[in-house]
């Protein structure tokens, strides 16, 4: 099976965002996937059709995050969403401006500003690699991004620069119309956070990014994805 490369923006990380509290709820699904516990991950929280994990970062007092969870549309429809890049500030919690950096043969460069609100504004340029390939009942479609501060503006007075980003999506067909999405992400929030509290904003913005997603998928032009 032959992947299919795809030269286009992806979907930032936005775990770094800070948010209002949610509950964790005890007794969630045993279907881990990706996250197998014998390599350190652990249920960290289930909303609503979303399973959020977490486990320790190496030399870090900071956690990767990964989740699991259900959108009720195709996944060429929910990966429009997430390649909709320039019209993220209409959509993503906290994101005031994207920029495309470049393309580039099997990659895309592009910047983030993030404005948190109780904190001061986040900005990163990231590097994405997208691919896709033929499934049952669909397309399945991966992206993975790392920190590309290099390739992007430079650092701005008054917003902290995020030195590390990296993650990746991969929307599976779960049936003909909807998407198993499985997500991951290892973040520095940067700036005098203690590790707690970056822990804290970064599991709860995987929660604001699942509904965001869910919401916008919604509008009838991305059901004409390609």
């Amino acid at each position: 099976m032959v992947a299919k490369m795809r030269p286009r923006f992806s979907l930032l990380a936005l775990s770094i965002l800070f948010g209002a509290a949610w509950n964790v709820r005890a007794g969630a699904s045993d279907g881990l996937g990706p996250f197998d516990p014998n390599d350190g991950w652990k249920i960290a929280a289930q909303v609503r059709d979303l399973i959020i994990y977490s486990r320790s970062h190496p030399g870090s007092h900071l956690k990767e995050f990964g989740a699991i969870g259900a959108i009720e549309a195709p996944t060429r429809a929910v990966h429009a969403v997430i390649d909709d890049f320039e019209s993220y500030p209409n959509f993503m919690p906290f994101t005031i401006e994207t920029r495309l950096v470049r393309r580039e043969a099997d990659s895309v460069i592009g910047y983030q500003r993030l404005s948190p609100k109780i904190c001061a504004d986040r900005d990163y340029t990231l590097r994405v690699w997208n691919k896709s390939w033929a499934a049952n009942d669909g397309r399945i479609f991966q992206s993975q991004w790392t920190s590309a501060n290099e390739c992007g503006p430079p650092e701005k007075k008054g917003v902290v620069r995020v030195k590390i980003c990296n993650g990746s999506w991969l929307l599976e067909p779960d049936g003909a119309i909807r998407t198993r999405a499985t997500y991951s992400v290892f973040t520095d929030t940067g700036g005098l956070i203690p590790a707690f509290v970056a822990n804290y904003a970064s599991q709860n913005g995987i929660s604001r990014l699942f509904e965001a997603v869910r919401k916008q998928v919604k509008d009838p032009k991305y059901a004409l994805a390609d």
